[in-house]
């Protein structure tokens, strides 16, 4: 079924549950590209890839008119929070001029963007030096919401700003924040650390930090009031399986069990404008307590998007009082037509959990 088109009924849905056997279950497993793990994580059901992706929001606005990086729900007031590296050409308060795109992302210099789940624009905040923001989380609080994002961000080889450390604040709309602001709470879980980022687990109450440290890529999930309190007890710890070694990782999620991350790049066009490549961008949960690749699939969620680029991946729970019926949202950087450069997000979600 192509992945734009409606979802199946709810008898195709459990016959399609009923009829998996174990080794349909693995999907594309490749134990040999497991990353080693410790963890003693409780056992959960887990979001089958291959199940049609549904839409949920397809080409809207956000603050800035560059890609979206990442995303996180805050399901307790239904807001959706996205994040972006600032536009060129905009003056932020305090600052004495404008600045290039390709400054903005040297500094590591981001967009905040609150919306409804309606699609609708109800907030925005910038944050200078704070990283690329290749994964945020958000943690409701009353009827606003903490964030959580990488900060202290340090150039790489490539003049792209990655931060070294994880940041907590609470949302402010208007405001302007740099790593040294009173507002902000910094965290330092593994020392010595970069490309620092952060994900929520909202059925759970935890996060997962991926950074590098010695060239080598870790993923640690750690409750989230302990973090919180400054006390960086893992619950489980994973290297990066081989597998998403060569892809363009784009993002990242937990829930339960299961680690998911997306990777893949955007269409490819000749000078006529012709699409000259087919999407390739892959989903794939990661058992927490052994670090094996359980299942990598090819998603084409907004195969039909002129520009299309996965950027992240988080939880929605739509009714927090039934946290089962959780969805899988992957995001993508899209782009209407060669002329119309400007980017717009859309939003697909996956839901049937085996």
């Amino acid at each position: 079924m192509n992945a734009d088109r409606g979802r199946p009924n709810r008898r195709q849905l459990l016959k399609r549950a009923a009829g998996l056997t174990g080794a349909t279950l693995l999907g594309s497993a490749v134990l040999s590209s497991a990353g080693t793990a410790a963890a003693a994580v409780a056992t959960s059901k887990r979001f089958d890839l291959t199940d049609d992706s549904d839409e949920w929001f397809r080409e809207i606005l956000l603050q800035e008119t560059r890609i979206l990086q990442s995303f996180s729900f805050d399901n307790t007031n239904k807001h959706l929070y996205t994040a972006q590296l600032v536009d060129a050409g905009r003056q932020l308060p305090g600052e004495t001029r404008t600045y290039t795109g390709t400054e903005r992302g040297t500094n590591g210099d981001l967009c905040i963007t609150r919306l409804d789940w309606q699609g609708y624009i109800i907030g925005r905040m910038y944050l200078k030096g704070f990283g690329h923001g290749v994964s945020i989380a958000a943690e409701p609080s009353g009827n606003s919401a903490y964030l959580w994002t990488e900060t202290d961000s340090v150039p790489d080889s490539q003049n792209v700003g990655y931060g070294t450390k994880i940041a907590r604040f609470k949302f402010a709309n208007g405001a302007v924040l740099t790593p040294d602001s009173h507002l902000v709470t910094k965290y330092d879980p593994v020392p010595g650390s970069d490309h620092n980022t952060i994900a929520v687990d909202p059925a759970n109450s935890r996060l997962a930090v991926r950074h590098r440290i010695s060239g080598t890529w870790k993923i640690s999930l750690y409750d989230l009031a302990t973090f919180r309190a400054g006390t960086f007890t893992t619950l489980a710890s994973i290297t990066q399986p081989s597998v998403l070694t060569g892809p363009t990782f784009q993002g990242y999620t937990t829930l339960g069990q299961y680690l998911y991350t997306i990777d893949g790049t955007a269409y490819t066009y000749d000078s006529a404008d012709n699409r000259t490549s087919e999407s390739n961008t892959y989903v794939t949960s990661i058992d927490w307590n052994t670090g094996t690749v359980v299942q990598r699939s090819l998603s084409k969620a907004g195969e039909s998007l002129y520009y299309r680029e996965p950027e992240g991946l988080a939880i929605q729970i739509p009714d927090t009082s039934n946290p089962a019926a959780a969805r899988l949202h992957l995001g993508f950087g899209s782009q209407e037509s060669k002329a119309l450069t400007d980017k717009k997000a859309s939003f697909y979600y996956k839901d049937l959990l085996v």
